[in-house]
């Protein structure tokens, strides 16, 4: 019997494309970064299924109209019938869970910043589904935490000139404490630890890590920068070169 963590990571590990559901609550996520979304998205795996939730009788979401059909994304029409009630939540959970007992997808990006989809987001994942997050910085906690891992929209906008530094999004964890932490439990009798150690390691235990939360575009950039770390690179019996790093 596979626990749910176990077959999230099967579904990665056994399939080169993860069919993936990108639902997004267009009322609560901006239309420029429509295009970085999904470029993001790619990366994990393909999205099958592409919904955006909304009133789109109003003007509130006439930024996102233009990205629809430019990336074949399907609105989805949601009246707020009472004033002050985000009808939108129910529309997108009730979709969720319909994709989730269909069993035609392998996991789902959540976009929102609405701590509403906490729930939503730890049901699919008991479910054994890969549930990523995307949302602004000011996401809540908890349903960052819910996803396996979370990005924010402060990373997809990256320079256009490559000689500009990315920023560092502001107010995210030390990152002495998580690195540091994380070398000191993946060390092994060598006192080195590998760095796809490492990374696979602040993966699991914080989901909002991202090199670019940090301005470096990759986590071998981030530790190389770190004046508290070594880092060197060394070859195991079959040739193939680590990273490794240990603590100064």
């Amino acid at each position: 019997m596979f626990s749910p963590q176990q077959k999230r990571e099967a579904a990665l590990a056994n399939s080169d494309t993860p069919r993936l559901a990108v639902l997004i609550d267009a009322d609560n996520a901006s239309s420029s970064v429509a295009k970085e979304i999904l470029e993001e998205v790619a990366k994990y795996g393909t999205a099958t299924v592409k919904r955006a939730y909304g009133d789109w009788t109003t003007q509130n979401l006439v930024g996102w109209k233009a990205h629809l059909h430019r990336h074949a994304i399907q609105p989805v029409q949601q009246f707020a019938y009472t004033q002050g009630k985000n009808s939108t939540d129910s529309a997108f959970t009730i979709d969720a869970m319909d994709l989730l007992y269909a069993g035609n997808v392998d996991g789902f990006c959540l976009v929102s910043s609405d701590s509403d989809f906490t729930r939503l987001a730890t049901r699919l994942r008991e479910a054994g589904k890969i549930v990523f997050g995307m949302g602004e910085r000011k996401t809540p906690e908890p349903f960052i935490a819910a996803c396996d891992k979370f990005l924010f929209f402060e990373v997809l906008k990256k320079p256009i000139d490559v000689e500009v530094p990315m920023q560092q999004v502001p107010d995210v964890p030390d990152l002495k404490n998580l690195l540091s932490n994380a070398v000191r439990e993946t060390v092994r009798e060598s006192g080195w630890s590998r760095l796809s150690t490492i990374g696979s390691l602040l993966g699991k235990t914080h989901s909002s890590f991202d090199p670019r939360n940090y301005g470096f575009k990759k986590l071998s950039e981030l530790v190389r920068a770190q004046p508290y770390l070594e880092v060197v690179e060394k070859a195991d019996p079959t040739g193939f070169v680590h990273v490794e790093v240990r603590l100064h």
